[in-house]
């Protein structure tokens, strides 16, 4: 086996497609084909099941893979620790978030990343976090920064902040009305007294019969609105729409479609917006921490650990 031929072979079984591999490696598709063919004639049987649409892998494709990642962690360690003897004269970086930390929290931390190590290259991948963790597992990203648990025996952290659901509604929407002394502006977020204990969480059942726009199941934002809807109000949500990430439900609240749970987080990154009343929640789904994640048991590069080391020193809000 040549480890070109993994090489192709691995970025047909990332698209599962053969003609976007092809693009992606900037060659013609029969090239393609005929180097995946020799590969499979090499080991003497089929990586990859064609009769299927998409194609997918054979039994022995699986374990195939599972080699060639192998190789290539042994290969990106060797290629690290290389750089890192080069003190942090040349490598790369490469770190994952989804909209709202690639958007609004990383840049500063970026920033300030790149103005002591310029020779870095920093890759920045936005994506989502079910996408972003199977690149953090196979190695394409060196860290993510999310704010859904992973699992601990795979990946280790690095603690960040914590981040505070809210309520967002329209100050339209009549039911404020039942509510006024339970309602925050943008300002009062911004200055954090949605962390003191002299402010009262909302009674969540006031909204019962408002629409709701939350992000689509799946989501850890989504699975907690959920669980704080039928805890703390004892309702089941009237979901007018589904969105894909927070900042998009938020902007819809704005223009008073419905009620969205935001992170303080994204209050404290967006312009103040004054069409919005935020409300305090009582539940412990409530509150989250935001970790930087990474791959265990596999080299840390010197980039990522001084990454790792600049990251407190940069303001989170």
């Amino acid at each position: 086996m040549t480890f070109l031929g993994m090489r192709y072979v691995y970025e047909v079984y990332k698209e599962m497609n053969f003609s976007k591999a092809a693009r992606n490696l900037y060659i013609s598709q029969p090239s393609l084909s005929a180097a995946v063919k020799k590969e499979e004639k090499q080991i003497g049987f089929p990586i990859f099941d064609r009769s299927c649409n998409p194609i997918q892998l054979t039994e022995l494709g699986r374990e195939y893979i599972r080699a060639v990642e192998t190789i290539m962690d042994v290969e990106n360690g060797f290629q690290n620790y290389i750089n890192d003897m080069q003190e942090l004269k040349s490598g790369s970086l490469s770190i994952g978030g989804t909209n709202l930390f690639a958007s609004y929290v990383l840049p500063p931390i970026l920033s300030r990343f790149t103005e002591k190590f310029p020779a870095i290259h920093i890759d920045l991948v936005e994506a989502s976090t079910a996408e972003l963790t199977e690149k953090l597992y196979t190695g394409t990203l060196d860290l993510l920064i999310d704010n859904q648990a992973l699992d601990a025996s795979i990946y280790g952290s690095e603690f960040f902040c914590e981040e505070h659901l809210l309520l967002a509604v329209s100050a339209r929407f009549p039911q404020n009305e039942h509510v006024r002394n339970y309602a925050l502006t943008a300002s009062d977020i911004r200055e954090n007294r949605h962390l003191s204990s002299r402010i009262p969480p909302v009674p969540l059942k006031t909204f019962e019969d408002a629409p709701f726009l939350l992000l689509k199941s799946g989501n850890d934002t989504r699975t907690r609105a959920e669980k704080i809807c039928l805890n703390s109000g004892h309702f089941i949500p009237k979901i007018k729409l589904e969105a894909e990430q927070q900042i998009t439900a938020y902007n819809l609240s704005r223009y008073g479609m419905g009620v969205s749970f935001c992170g303080d987080i994204l209050i404290h990154h967006v312009p103040e917006e004054e069409s919005l009343l935020f409300y305090k929640l009582d539940n412990q789904n409530a509150s989250r921490d935001v970790y930087f994640y990474y791959r265990r048991n596999r080299y840390q590069p010197l980039a990522v650990r001084e990454f790792l080391k600049i990251v407190p020193q940069t303001e989170q809000k």
